[in-house]
Order: C-alpha cells, then sequence, then structure tokens
C-alpha cells in the first residue's frame, strides 16, 4: 500500500506533491537563537583590585586605631613614661644611661627630664649616666631644676654623671652640666655664655600709633607694673630690674659654677669668664671650662671607666612616641590665642640663654 503524502488529498495534475499554501494561515515564525555571552577577560582582574583595595581600606583603618591605642596607653596611663633605646650590646647589668638635654630649656623640658632621671633612679643596672647636653639654655627655674635633678641623682645612686656637649650648649646648658662630675664637649661645640638676659615687648606704639588704642593701667604702687609692656622702661626702672631680678640669677650662676669648677677654678677666674662671652671647645678647655674633648665614644668610654666597669651596655632614654608626636602634631594651634599664651607674651622672662647676637 503506497503512502498517502498530500494527506487525503487528490494527486495534483502537475504531480507536485505537497500541498496547497493556504494564504490565510500564519506566517512562520522566525526562530531566536541565544548564543553564549562571551565573558570579558579583564572582569576577573577588576574583581581581584576591588577585593585588594577594601581590604588596604580595612587594614589602615585597624592600624589606625592601633597606633591610638598605643597612644592612649603611654599617655594618659603612664603619663610620664619614657622608651630605651638600645646603642651598644653590652652587660645587660651595667648600663650606661644616655639622657639627652635638647632644645630650649623650657618647663617642658624639666618635666620630660625628671621622667628620665627616674628611669634611671629606678634601675639598679644603670652604673653611670651621660647627659647629652645640646641647648643654648632657657628658663633660669627649668634650668634650675635639671641642676638640681642631678644633683640629686648623684646623691641618691652614688653613680658618676657625665656632661657630653654637642653643637651648643651655652648658657643654661653649662649650666646644668656644672652639677655632672666630668665635662665632655665635642670639638666644634659653642659653649660659654655665662650670664642672665630678659627679654620684654614694648607694644605702646603699636597700640596707640597703628591701632588707635590707649592703655589704661591703675595700680596699688608705683612699682606695681614694672616693667610695662604699654610704656617704655625708664633708667630707674631697668636699674630696679637689674637689681631685683638679673643680679640674684648671674650671682647664682656664677656661685654654682664655681662650686662644680673649684678643683680647677677660683671664684675670681669664674668671674672673669662670666661677662657672657662664648667660647670653643679648644677655649673651654684652655679656660678649665670643660676637662676634655671627645667624640660620644668617648663619653662612654669615661663613663665606663669612673664607674669601674667595661663593656656596658649602653641605653638611651627617649620621649615615648605617640600618635600625635608621629603626625608631629601639637595640642595646641600656632594662633590658639588664650589667656594664658598672651600671658606668656607680654611677661618679662628671665633666662639663662645663648640667642646667639652676642
Amino acid at each position: 500500500m503506497e503512502h498517502d503524502n498530500n494527506n487525503g488529498n487528490p494527486p495534483r495534475e502537475d504531480g507536485n506533491d505537497q500541498p496547497p499554501v493556504n494564504p490565510h494561515a500564519n506566517p512562520a515564525q522566525p526562530i531566536y537563537i541565544q548564543m553564549p555571552e562571551q565573558k570579558d577577560k579583564r572582569s576577573g582582574w577588576r574583581v581581584l583590585w576591588r577585593l585588594l583595595f577594601t581590604v588596604s581600606i580595612v587594614l589602615n583603618i585597624f592600624l589606625f586605631l592601633l597606633v591610638i591605642g598605643i597612644s592612649v596607653m603611654y599617655v594618659p596611663a603612664a603619663g610620664g613614661m619614657v622608651r630605651e633605646e638600645l646603642v651598644r650590646e653590652g652587660d645587660a647589668q651595667n648600663k650606661i644611661a644616655i639622657v639627652r638635654l635638647e632644645g630650649m630649656i623650657t618647663t617642658e623640658t624639666s618635666d620630660m627630664f625628671r621622667n628620665k632621671i627616674n628611669a634611671v633612679r629606678n634601675d639598679d643596672t644603670v652604673k653611670a649616666v651621660i647627659v647629652r647636653t645640646i641647648t643654648p639654655g632657657g628658663a633660669v627655674s627649668s634650668s634650675d631644676q635639671i641642676y638640681h635633678m642631678i644633683r640629686q641623682l648623684k646623691a641618691e645612686k652614688d653613680i658618676p654623671v657625665i656632661a657630653f656637649m654637642q653643637t651648643v650648649a651655652a648658657s643654661g646648658g653649662y649650666y646644668t652640666s656644672v652639677a655632672c662630675d666630668h665635662i665632655m664637649a665635642e670639638p666644634t661645640v659653642i659653649t660659654g655664655s655665662i650670664g642672665v638676659i630678659m627679654n620684654h615687648f614694648v607694644l605702646k606704639d603699636l597700640l596707640e600709633q597703628k591701632l588707635g588704642v590707649d592703655s589704661v593701667v591703675v595700680k596699688s604702687g608705683e612699682k606695681k607694673d614694672w616693667p610695662s609692656m604699654f610704656s617704655q622702661p625708664s633708667e630707674e626702672q631697668k636699674e630696679y630690674l637689674r637689681e631685683k631680678l638679673i643680679k640674684p640669677s648671674y650671682e647664682r650662676f656664677v656661685s654654682l659654677v664655681a662650686e662644680g669648677r673649684s678643683h680647677v677654678l677660683s671664684e675670681e677666674e669664674v668671674l672673669e669668664l662670666a661677662d657672657g662671652s662664648i667660647y670653643t671647645a679648644e677655649e673651654a678647655l684652655e679656660k678649665k671650662l670643660v676637662d676634655s674633648v671627645g667624640y660620644v665614644d668617648s663619653a662612654i668610654q669615661k663613663a665606663q671607666e669612673m664607674a669601674g666597669i667595661s663593656g656596658a651596655r649602653v641605653v638611651e632614654y627617649k620621649r615615648p612616641i605617640t600618635f600625635m608626636s608621629v603626625l608631629g602634631a601639637s595640642n595646641k594651634t600656632p594662633w590658639d590665642l588664650d589667656p594664658e599664651m598672651v600671658h606668656e607674651l607680654t611677661t618679662p622672662k628671665l633666662m639663662y640663654l645663648w640667642d646667639g647676637q652676642n
């Protein structure tokens, strides 16, 4: 039996077996074939970089918080804590401690120096101290406090203290050095400047002529406001200040130098040197203001000899590293003109200071 290819329709005369096209039938719908999407090879690297960037941010935030935490642990809890930095390996039971006195001597300098001295006081393995002095001096009271701390340490611990002067160790820097058992100066040091200076600003012309401001002062006595920043000091006022402030501080300076150098200088010889003059290391050695000239290695060797030890470990006590110190920031802004700063700017300052002008 033959297969009917016309699906029941009679065979066509033209011999074409295909069924007739129905003009009313729906046209054939196109067939869409979705090709697989080709992935961008760079997209993987983008994801990786984004991931690394995110991890980096998280780690930086963690480190930031960690530094703040360490800073908080150091400052409020420990207050004046200092850190010990190794300078030279050696016998841990025989240590030489280097205590740095650097920059303008102020109340802050004195407080930090006290913290370092306390660290020495609490360490029985310290057998000698080197006060590394790099300062032109500063405030009279702060210089005197540091002098007293050194003398007190020597009395309590019975250990040698060597002053090692570098760069500039003048006026207040020399004042503190005479408390030590031995003074060594680096060959290029500037020292001396034994004397007192007082600085005072007079704002009268600025206020009256430039700003049109007149000052009115009501006082209980004639000398109550001597010296005043609102008027030029008279010769009587200058003499009064010399007698009341300059002379006592100068006499104490000379007296302490004479006491500290009594093994080589008389008080009369000290007075001849105490005219504010500065001296090179060789001049200071010749005039017996220092005991020797050398470098830090020589100071360490001298400290060992005086302590009767050898092969000592050398350490230096330093200011602790805090978050603010890492950023180089201060807790005061440069233009923070609060009442305390105004008072600081307008109050006469009595200084054991070499200002580089004499």
